[in-house]
């Protein structure tokens, strides 16, 4: 929520109103201006409890350990054996960072340790532009997940049967959100449409409305926000 959202909310709220946040306050910032859970800590105007204990990987965990040492501006430490949860592969330039992530993603990962490429790996990024964004990536990750078959071209992305897709805005009305993920089953591309599958409840797009999908082998992080997935590179 940015600070004019914030600034209506409480505006309309009635005299004696009990308004509680909830939130991460090293979340990304909003869209809008304002880092309003925050601020409104740092204010330390308002009343506030902090939750410490993690649920999502065992306390122990690698992960939760550089999660913790990234918010105090320290490098994350990698896993002294193969069997932590936590791996750092260091690569000097753009184009060998490429080829790392689409290697580990697509070859060393699941043979290693029997994960789907598809199905259980995420690659995520921080920007969507750029020699590192979510399009140079989904570019190559599609030319070795998913290179050939017939193909939809769509302003600079291309559409095939078999690919990962996210969903990029709410659609009530075909019940798919912002950040679902899902797997083109079928393109026609007579009729100009897309079906895709999210978990087993197939929707289907029309022309007009292939921009409100993207490739997603590797998404924005920003888009990965409030997702699970069994492993991720980043």
């Amino acid at each position: 929520i940015d600070t004019s959202l914030m600034y209506s909310v409480l505006r309309a709220a009635r005299p004696g109103t009990r308004v509680v946040l909830v939130g991460d306050p090293d979340q990304l910032p909003s869209v809008g201006a304002g880092k309003v859970l925050a601020e409104f800590i740092r204010s330390e105007a308002v009343p506030h409890l902090h939750l410490s204990k993690i649920f999502r990987q065992a306390e122990q965990s690698l992960i939760v350990t550089n999660a913790h040492r990234i918010n105090r501006g320290l490098a994350p430490t990698p896993a002294e054996e193969d069997g932590g949860n936590f791996h750092l592969v260091e690569r000097g330039d753009p184009e060998s960072v490429v080829e790392a992530v689409v290697e580990l993603a697509c070859e060393r990962l699941p043979k290693r340790f029997g994960y789907h490429p598809l199905a259980d790996i995420q690659v995520l990024t921080p920007m969507n532009q750029g020699p590192l964004g979510t399009v140079v990536l989904n570019e190559a990750l599609q030319q070795r997940l998913n290179p050939s078959g017939p193909a939809m071209e769509f302003r600079d992305k291309r559409f095939r049967k078999g690919d990962k897709v996210m969903q990029l805005r709410n659609n009530y009305d075909k019940g798919v959100f912002n950040g679902d993920l899902g797997r083109i089953v079928s393109i026609d591309r007579e009729d100009g449409k897309i079906r895709v599958d999210y978990d087993e409840r197939i929707v289907e797009y029309e022309s007009d409305e292939w921009d409100e999908i993207s490739l997603a082998y590797a998404t924005s992080i920003h888009k990965s926000q409030g997702s699970e997935y069994p492993l991720v590179v980043l």
